[in-house]
């Protein structure tokens, strides 16, 4: 019996228009009708996932930032895991050793200091989500990033690090040389303290490697006193692996990479085609 359903956002709860369909809206609310806990899990600071969210009127939990932050319906942060500043300096090392751009997601907003390959990197984002959108749409969705306030463009991240106030959730870096991309995440991944992962295939997401969404959604479900086999996750991409790998009934994407369907117990239709609902209806039917 399905008592928890864990949804990744981009590329998966979301579609082509990044917008939540009726069809994923109404099953996410029959779910919670039946007593099922849902919770939104996604890479997305909690600033940029709950506006899509509320124009869809669902109202759950979120897993923010891959895990590093977790917030209640009400917006209110519960808990959150950051990377030391002393491990983001060494971060930093690495990623300008390699020339990849990274913007920087904090509790107090997400930070850039390159406003062309921030917009390239939202781009990446959105176009790995959504293959078969129109380029040109997925520019101005990208666009909205900034428009909205969603991310704040600055001269040099230095003054943020050197600050005691500042809390770095999470680190996404950029690069159209796959190279590099391979070069710095494989120096990455020899670091003990921090998790590596991916929400596209021109990016590294880094985070603690307490602050991943598997591990978010242990302690989500612990806390309601319910045990991971019971427990659904859906999500399209490698930073979904932790949670799907850990949940009782797990679902990818019909869009997911290989590599991704693997790590799951089944396989859903496409983010376009409202995947997120059909696997819904089917697992409470059952």
């Amino acid at each position: 019996m399905i008592k928890c359903i864990a949804i990744d956002m981009d590329g998966t709860l979301l579609n082509q228009n990044h917008v939540v369909s009726k069809q994923n809206a109404d099953a996410i609310k029959l779910a919670q009708q039946k007593g099922i806990e849902v919770v939104i899990a996604t890479g997305r600071s909690y600033k940029e996932a709950s506006p899509v969210l509320k124009e869809a009127g669902i109202e759950t939990p979120i897993i923010c930032v891959n895990g590093a932050e977790v917030r209640s319906v009400a917006g209110e942060v519960q808990y959150y895991t950051p990377l030391h500043n002393e491990e983001v300096k060494k971060v930093v090392t690495v990623l300008n050793k390699h020339d990849i751009y990274f913007e920087m997601y904090t509790q107090a907003g997400t930070y850039s200091n390159d406003y062309d390959k921030a917009l390239a990197t939202i781009i990446d984002i959105f176009a790995s989500a959504n293959r078969t959108q129109a380029y040109e749409e997925v520019v101005e969705a990208a666009k909205e990033r900034f428009t909205e306030g969603n991310i704040q463009i600055i001269d040099s991240y230095e003054g943020l690090l050197e600050s005691d106030d500042t809390i770095v959730y999470k680190l996404l870096a950029f690069s159209l040389d796959s190279n590099n991309l391979e070069n710095a995440r494989n120096e990455l991944k020899s670091m003990e303290k921090i998790a590596v992962s991916a929400s596209g295939k021109e990016n590294i997401e880094i985070t603690s490697v307490e602050a991943q969404k598997g591990i978010a959604l242990t302690s989500f479900t612990a806390e309601r006193n319910i045990s991971m086999a019971d427990a659904m996750a859906i999500g399209d991409n490698f930073n979904d692996i932790s949670m799907l790998e850990r949940a009782g009934h797990s679902v990818a994407m019909g869009n997911a990479p290989d590599e991704v369907k693997n790590a799951a117990k089944s396989v859903t239709d496409t983010n376009i085609n409202s995947g997120v609902a059909k696997a819904i209806l089917n697992a409470i039917s059952e």
